[in-house]
């Protein structure tokens, strides 16, 4: 009876099975449709974006591009699984923050939206954590 009502009105903590289950499923969404709509392109063919971080004026597009491609390749993953979380979602978050702001900072808030989008949940990512079912859940667990 507790786990049923711990499910339906949200468990005694964060630590709650359900929070730890949906944090699971947000990490799976975010970090998978990220990578395979976004980031494997990009890691397949970091150089086609060496033009378009180059108009934006950051100084070395090459290794802007790379750190791109990383961040929605590697990072999103990494999300997913869960392994490094904090430091993956910050990267991701700092990639997202640039698309909306610089890449796409002069059109209306529709072509935004995605971008935001993937900025709020690595947001979200960064200051929650991957949760107990996870890479880091499993590595914290066994430091105990």
């Amino acid at each position: 009876m507790k786990l049923v009502l711990g499910f339906l009105f949200g468990g005694e903590d964060y630590k709650s099975i359900s929070a730890n289950f949906g944090v699971l499923l947000g990490r799976l969404g975010f970090g998978l449709l990220l990578f395979f709509l976004h980031g494997m392109g990009k890691l397949q063919n970091p150089d086609a974006l060496v033009g378009m971080v180059q108009g934006l004026g950051f100084p070395a597009p090459a290794l802007f591009a790379w750190l791109l491609a990383l961040a929605e390749g590697a990072a999103s993953l990494m999300v997913a699984v869960g392994f490094m979380t904090r430091p993956a979602a910050l990267a991701v978050a700092i990639a997202m923050a640039v698309a909306a702001l610089m890449a796409h900072g002069a059109d209306p808030l529709a072509k935004k939206e995605l971008a935001l989008l993937y900025l709020a949940f690595a947001l979200i990512f960064l200051f929650t954590g991957a949760g107990n079912y996870s890479v880091d859940g499993l590595i914290y667990r066994k430091r105990d």
